[in-house]
């Protein structure tokens, strides 16, 4: 996929998301989402963080969390973000940085795709609501989820079965199969819980 197609569909999920996010109540705003601790609140502060963290910013983040880990890392920033904003304020940087095709340094363009699918996925289905993702993105997004896996605590997984879609040609990975559609391999590498009724295969005995 080239990166002007990459952006699009980073934008049109940013979109999407905005335009949900501006229909929910306060309730659902603050309902549990499927990151353990965050609310709906702190993941859309999160989703529409990114396109704003620079150098400075990566500066000020490294130091509040010096010596802690990746994951306890960015839960505090996710924390300490989502207590600064406003849900006007959220909605307000969703509008500003729609088209935003900045990164976090040190990342690739390929993480804010990740983020938009995949945050999207965790506020809708706590919902009852569901998102359909793009597949050729969903695989995208796979690929470089495969690659961060380690960071994830996904690693071990990922070595350890092979992942096949089946509504695009994917497949990776060696060992007992999981099948499914690509947006449920793509919740299973990150680490979140796929639709049982959508995936299927040996594979899944290595899921924990």
């Amino acid at each position: 996929m080239d990166r002007s197609e990459l952006w699009r569909h980073i934008h049109a999920e940013r979109a999407a998301l905005a335009s949900l996010l501006a229909e929910l109540t306060d309730e659902d705003w603050s309902h549990d989402t499927l990151c353990p601790g965050w609310t709906v609140h702190d993941v859309a502060a999160h989703v529409i963080s990114t396109p704003q963290i620079g150098w400075r910013e990566m500066g000020g983040l490294m130091a509040r969390n010096l010596g802690r880990g990746y994951n306890t890392m960015i839960f505090r920033e996710v924390k300490r973000i989502g207590a600064r904003e406003t849900r006007d304020s959220i909605l307000g940087d969703f509008e500003r940085y729609a088209t935003s095709t900045h990164h976090v340094p040190t990342t690739t363009s390929v993480e804010p795709l990740i983020d938009a699918l995949l945050h999207h996925q965790d506020i809708v289905r706590p919902l009852g609501r569901t998102r359909a993702m793009p597949p050729a993105a969903a695989a995208v997004a796979a690929d470089r989820v495969r690659r961060l896996a380690p960071l994830m605590g996904t690693g071990k997984l990922v070595r350890s079965v092979r992942m096949v879609a089946t509504d695009v040609e994917w497949d990776r990975g060696k060992g007992p199969t999981i099948s499914g559609p690509i947006q449920e391999l793509l919740m299973l590498a990150s680490g979140r819980t796929p639709d049982p009724a959508l995936v299927t295969g040996d594979g899944l005995a290595h899921v924990h």
